[in-house]
């Protein structure tokens, strides 16, 4: 691995692939990750990812993600993302995402909650995985691109306003400094700092602190969005999601008595609540989510993930309600950045969870995470290769010692920063 690049792109999720994918190709673009390449949280995206249906689709998608996000959504942000999200879907078929067809071989689409009309693509009930592993094997063809895989940012560094790289630490300490035109931080969500999420733990908000320690600015970092129904176990550890397009084709949330007591189409905060109230009035630790409205075979075919892994903690959906309890999912504030994904620091953009264009608002829409991300990825490289030649390479090295202990605050940091939250919204 060379220390210089012409591009650092630091996150191998949808947000950092796909920009990585959409630099130029005559440029080196280095790629890098915490964990293992496959350790991102688009791998666990189960439900789908949103389309516009067609030209009259969109007036009511534009305001069922502005309803969702209770009307603080960017505006500009929308339009971008909806008018964008077709020629998205046709990318990722010509790279050989698998999305689910009718028998005439046209996309079929299924619906989930906050939705006023089925408009969501899926590919079982692992679609992240499937579009993942086809944006991997499609980085893997271009050999501008190297892949580093366990290694940690754990800073930025800058000169005279200008982000110029990146500070890195492999497993076994050692520190190496990463100089680039310009770096792309695509690191994912914050899970890891959590007790109950659905994120993988190694997501812990590393680039939130950073920003706060470089004077980036943020954008609401209190927005933290809880999902309905994760599947309720004494466990620790991630909780494994109950997607919502369960509840999108038909299942339906019971109380102790069996008894439904909420419209499971509200928006996931509305939901949420709802649960939680529930819960409180029971006086249980749990509610319960019934499939029986679902035929088995739709079960079967559509959410085969769900069904093997309920089976596998002693639940048989296509017989018996599974105990679901709201657990935190996605974030929806973070690293501020434009419609082109810009950070307030020059040179340095931000893309997927881990940024803020205002596309979700106060709470995301379903499925509008994977579509989100793709779109304002690709409109990072591509502004960095408008702007490519307007800059040089700042040749400047740091003392690698001054790093060695400069991340030990960050999780700390990361969650003051971000522990204003309302656990009741």
């Amino acid at each position: 691995m060379k220390n210089t690049a012409d591009v650092i792109v630091v996150g191998t999720g949808v947000a950092g692939l796909f920009t990585a994918l959409h630099l130029p190709h005559d440029k080196d673009i280095l790629l890098i990750t915490k964990s293992d390449i496959d350790k991102s949280d688009s791998f666990l995206a189960q439900g789908g990812i949103c389309v516009m249906y067609d030209e009259s689709d969109y007036e009511s998608y534009f305001e069922d993600t502005m309803r969702a996000g209770h009307y603080e959504n960017r505006k500009e942000s929308v339009d971008i993302m909806l008018r964008s999200s077709r020629a998205i879907i046709d990318e990722l078929i010509e790279l050989g995402v698998d999305f689910a067809k009718n028998p005439d071989g046209s996309l079929k689409f299924t619906r989930e909650g906050a939705h006023s009309r089925p408009r969501i693509c899926f590919h079982e009930d692992i679609t992240g995985k499937e579009i993942t592993e086809k944006l991997i094997t499609e980085v893997r063809k271009h050999s501008n691109i190297c892949i580093v895989e366990n290694l940690q940012m754990i800073d930025i560094t800058e000169f005279d306003g200008r982000c110029t790289g990146i500070v890195a630490r492999y497993p076994n300490g050692e520190l190496v400094q990463l100089k680039a035109k310009f770096t792309v931080l695509a690191t994912g969500g914050i899970g890891g700092l959590f007790n109950n999420s659905t994120n993988f733990p190694h997501l812990t908000a590393d680039a939130i602190a950073i920003a706060l320690k470089h004077g980036i600015e943020l954008e609401n970092p209190d927005y933290v969005q809880i999902h309905p129904t994760t599947l309720f176990t004494m466990t620790k550890g991630r909780k494994f999601l109950i997607s919502e397009s369960v509840r999108g084709e038909g299942s339906i949330l019971l109380d102790k008595n069996m008894e439904r007591f909420t419209d499971e189409l509200q928006p996931r905060d509305v939901v949420s609540k709802a649960i939680w109230k529930q819960m409180k009035k029971d006086n249980t630790h749990h509610v319960w989510l019934s499939m029986a409205p679902i035929p088995k075979e739709d079960i079967l075919s559509h959410f085969p993930n769900i069904y093997e892994h309920c089976l596998k903690e002693g639940y048989d959906v296509t017989k018996e309600p599974i105990p679901v309890v709201p657990a935190q999912h996605y974030f929806m504030g973070g690293i501020k950045v434009d419609k082109n994904s810009k950070t307030t620091m020059d040179n340095l953009y931000a893309a997927g969870e881990t940024s803020c264009n205002g596309v979700h608002g106060k709470n995301r829409l379903a499925s509008n995470s994977l579509l989100e991300a793709l779109v304002f990825s690709k409109r990072a490289a591509q502004h960095i290769t408008e702007n490519y030649d307007k800059y040089k390479l700042v040749d400047q090295t740091v003392n690698l010692n001054d790093y060695i202990d400069c991340d030990k605050d960050y999780i700390k940091i990361a969650r003051k920063e971000i522990e204003r939250i309302d656990t009741d919204e």
